[in-house]
């Protein structure tokens, strides 16, 4: 099995089962790419088992005003179940770590299995979107169907387990501490206050505790990546709290151990524009550009820049950059109505805004952007009278 030529693969949260880089390295191999955080290019988004253990989910937010950025948020289980929700309504698609490696040929796959993922449902009486959510931190033996009987099996645990009061973020954070998830099928798991906490996972006679903090070996040859992933979540919580000079200083720690991190690049650009110092800031909006041409946050963004400077000329070719590389990027097309219309250009600006429209009929911007065809039209009306 091998991933999908051209696919572009993002991480939310850090890997626990196998390094970064050399999972990068494995789909360069197989052409695509893989960056941590989500832009709009990412086709493939891979939610990392670290995720349950950290304070911060990393996220992808946009501003018309120019500013696109990777940062992070506080993380519990609702937050996860909202970012899963936003990845599948954007259209891309959600992998485990463990169908992650399944999908580049890293990682065999269980045994053959014929259960649907409604027979799972139905026999389990485990809610959809438990199961969902559980699959996508590997509960079960499989990712998603075809199922297992063992993975009917865990089903059934697991919904006695959130009947008693445990929640799918509980189990999921417990299950990775006793071997692999198979080999819960043979063992009696309950869930109750005996350890002070009223979702603590254990197993039956309340001899070991399942729930806490998450351990993984990844071995030695990790060791590089698991600093580089803790300094990169170092470097968003430091961004997150304003602190926009020492996050900077983070994020070019992290260049200096991977210098093709466009994505480190990316965000020391966005914390340079926030501290103030413009120069600085363009520089690495361009290198993020140079390490990934087309890095459309960043053409954006750097756009955003160059307007904000008076450099109107240069604003106007990097926001037709961006268009060009995603037609379907409603904020440069915006963003250029409003320089094209500033210049005095109306009937560009014009077509530019019901350009917009077709884009994004509903938000705040929208009404700006039919204000602005509105107004244009007067003039024009004007002019022919």
């Amino acid at each position: 099995m091998t991933a999908p030529a051209g696919a572009v693969f993002g991480t939310v949260g850090a890997l626990a089962a196998f390094p970064l880089r050399l999972a990068a390295r494995e789909v360069e191999r197989q052409h695509g790419q893989l960056r941590r955080g989500v832009t709009r290019r990412t086709t493939h988004v891979v939610f990392g088992r670290t995720l349950l253990s950290k304070t911060g989910l990393s996220k992808t937010g946009l501003s018309k005003a120019g500013l696109s950025k990777t940062g992070p948020a506080k993380a519990g289980d609702g937050d996860i179940e909202r970012r899963l929700g936003a990845e599948r309504a954007a259209g891309r698609v959600v992998l485990s770590e463990n169908g992650f490696l399944r999908l580049l040929g890293l990682m065999q796959a269980p045994e053959a299995s014929s259960l649907s993922r409604q027979s799972l449902i139905d026999q389990s009486r485990l809610s959809g979107a438990d199961v969902d959510r559980l699959s996508l931190f590997d509960a079960f033996e499989h990712d998603c169907e075809p199922y297992s009987f063992r993975d009917l099996i865990l089903a059934r645990k697991y919904a006695g387990l959130i009947a008693g009061g445990a929640t799918w973020g509980a189990i999921a954070r417990s299950v990775h501490r006793s071997g692999p998830v198979a080999s819960l099928t043979a063992k009696s798991l309950n869930v109750g206050s005996a350890f002070g906490r009223p979702d603590a996972i254990y197993l039956e006679g309340g001899q070991s505790e399942l729930d806490g903090q998450l351990l993984f070996d990844l071995g030695a040859a990790a060791q590089g990546d698991d600093t580089l992933e803790d300094l990169f979540a170092e470097a968003e919580a430091t961004e997150e709290g304003g602190d926009h000079d020492g996050a900077a200083v983070l994020y070019q720690r992290c260049l200096a151990i991977d210098p093709t991190d466009a994505i480190a690049a990316f965000n020391r650009a966005n914390c340079l524009r926030g501290a103030g110092r413009v120069a600085e800031a363009a520089h690495d909006y361009i290198r993020a550009i140079k390490l990934d041409p087309a890095f459309v946050e960043a053409w954006f963004n750097l756009a955003g820049l160059m307007s904000e400077q008076g450099r109107d000329a240069s604003a106007r070719r990097h926001l037709q950059k961006a268009i060009v590389l995603d037609k379907n990027y409603a904020d440069p097309v915006f963003n250029l109505a409003r320089l094209e219309f500033d210049a005095g250009n109306l009937p560009e600006a014009r077509r530019l805004w019901v350009r917009y429209l077709e884009l994004d009929a509903d938000s705040e911007w929208a009404g700006v952007a039919a204000k602005g065809v509105q107004f244009v039209d007067m003039q024009l009306a004007k002019s022919a009278g």
